[in-house]
Formats: structure tokens, sequence, C-alpha cells
């Protein structure tokens, strides 16, 4: 048996990017939420947080499919065609995705 060669069928998705903000991940979980998700907004430091020390890192906490996995600063997060949501680095939402309209 020889491999064939396939293409991904052309799909439409969702997607939000995250600006690494705590304003952005609101909207980005009150999306996932909306639509039947479940994501949470992490901080690798509590401590630092709570002293306003700004550069501990955070994190868009996402369940999906194959468990908890997490967004970073500038990653996208896409609703896939079952509904379920995923974070997807850039570089590889740029080879894969284009946009289809502004909103």
């Amino acid at each position: 048996m020889t491999p064939k060669t396939y293409r991904k069928k052309p799909v439409e998705i969702q997607a939000m990017r995250w600006d690494g903000t705590a304003e952005g991940a609101s909207l980005i979980i009150d999306w996932v939420l909306a639509n039947g998700g479940t994501a949470t907004y992490l901080c690798a430091n509590v401590e630092r947080c709570a002293a306003n020390d700004h550069d501990s890192p955070h994190w868009v906490a996402i369940e999906t499919l194959e468990g908890r996995m997490c967004a970073s600063l500038g990653d996208f997060v896409i609703q896939g065609v079952k509904g379920e949501f995923y974070p997807c680095k850039p570089d590889v939402f740029q080879k894969s995705y284009e946009l289809v309209e502004e909103q």
C-alpha cells in the first residue's frame, strides 16, 4: 500500500486572538462559556499578581476534547466544527486559516 495525497476540506471556524490582557481573557472566556465550553484565567504566581507585579505569566485555560490546554499571549482560541474550543499558536493559525470577513 502506498500513501495517498489528501487536501484538508475548507471549513469556516470562529476564533479570537488573546492580547495578553485580563480584559481580553475575559472576552474570550465569556465567549467560550456562552457557547458551552469551559475556560478560566490562570496566573503563574498569585502572590505576585496580588502585589500588582504584572510580569507574572498568565494563561487562558480551556477544557478541550484532549484535556486542559492553555492559550498564551498572542495565541488564538478556536471554536471548531463540532463546537469544541482549543488554543492555536499564531504560526499554525496563519498557515491554516484566512479571514473570511471583518466583523
